[in-house]
């Protein structure tokens, strides 16, 4: 091809670019249909991990035996957090092909003196940094109970100040933070969106627990899917009767596959039977339906 085709060619690719675009989805702007990965969050492993029975290194080969593609690293039991290890522990995983692609920590954004969510926020920093040393693009954030003291009212704008700050330092590394709906200020739906609403920055959206909603639980489920940023699917949930039971993964998956959602499923596994045996089956059902429900 001569300069004068090419450059003939090239103008016209604008003009079919359009034709070639998905469909935008909802409020995230994220394009065309889901795109579902299997994922295994450390917390699943808890009591081995508080007692030193396992490591984190054991979970990444874990996530390798099991097939799946990513680790929700819960930070609770970190032997330590220097470059170093955290280093050595990105190398690993890079090694096996698994993808440290968040951190869940403790935060409690709703304390009343200003002193106290300086600190939270400063911790939101020192975490920030051992994201970014793992590679991690996500770190799950708690808003945290509402005081005895003030009301839900008063607290909300708390949440949102604290947010606001730490997306300042969270989107200055690329990485997003998601509220959770893990009870307290963030129990409904509505109060989650709101407060993330209001803090408007893109570096800020929702982690999405399947199993956390006390009431409604789809419909508040489906209410967070445009700003679901991360999600951890449970193996129980609070049914319509109000009793807790079984969650339905297919309808759950296929009701986060509806809403467009485009990242990883990650297993956070609390019940009764030894995760030794029912994260294995757990996840392999999963990685069936990612596939199933995947673009």
């Amino acid at each position: 091809m001569n300069r004068r085709s090419f450059l003939t060619s090239a103008a016209a690719l604008p003009a079919l670019r359009p034709a070639f675009l998905p469909a935008q989805g909802p409020a995230t702007g994220q394009p065309g249909k889901a795109r579902l990965k299997p994922a295994l969050c450390a917390y699943s492993f808890r009591q081995d991990l508080q007692s030193g029975k396992m490591t984190y290194e054991d979970l990444i080969r874990s996530c390798v035996a099991w097939n799946v593609d990513g680790l929700d690293m819960t930070v609770y039991w970190l032997p330590n957090t220097e470059a170093a290890w955290l280093h050595n522990l990105r190398r690993l995983a890079y090694r096996n092909g698994i993808e440290i692609y968040s951190i869940a920590i403790r935060t409690e954004l709703t304390k009343p003196d200003q002193a106290a969510r300086d600190a939270e926020v400063e911790n939101i920093r020192k975490w920030v940094e051992v994201a970014s040393m793992v590679g991690a693009g996500h770190i799950r954030v708690f808003g945290g109970t509402v005081p005895k003291t003030a009301t839900e009212e008063q607290a909300a704008p708390w949440v949102v100040e604290c947010l606001k700050r730490g997306a300042e330092i969270a989107g200055a590394k690329g990485i997003m933070l998601g509220l959770e709906n893990h009870g307290g200020i963030c129990t409904n739906a509505s109060r989650i969106l709101e407060m993330v609403k209001q803090v408007n920055s893109p570096w800020v959206g929702i982690n999405l627990d399947t199993g956390n909603f006390r009431t409604k639980a789809f419909e508040q489920m489906e209410m967070c899917l445009p700003q679901a940023v991360n999600v951890q699917v449970k193996a129980e949930m609070i049914h319509e009767d109000g009793k807790a039971g079984p969650q339905d993964w297919d309808r759950v998956i296929k009701l986060i596959a509806g809403g467009g959602y485009k990242g990883y499923l990650s297993l956070e596994y609390e019940a009764k039977e030894p995760a030794a045996t029912a994260v294995p089956r757990g996840l392999a059902q999963i990685r069936e339906l990612c596939r199933k429900y995947s673009a």
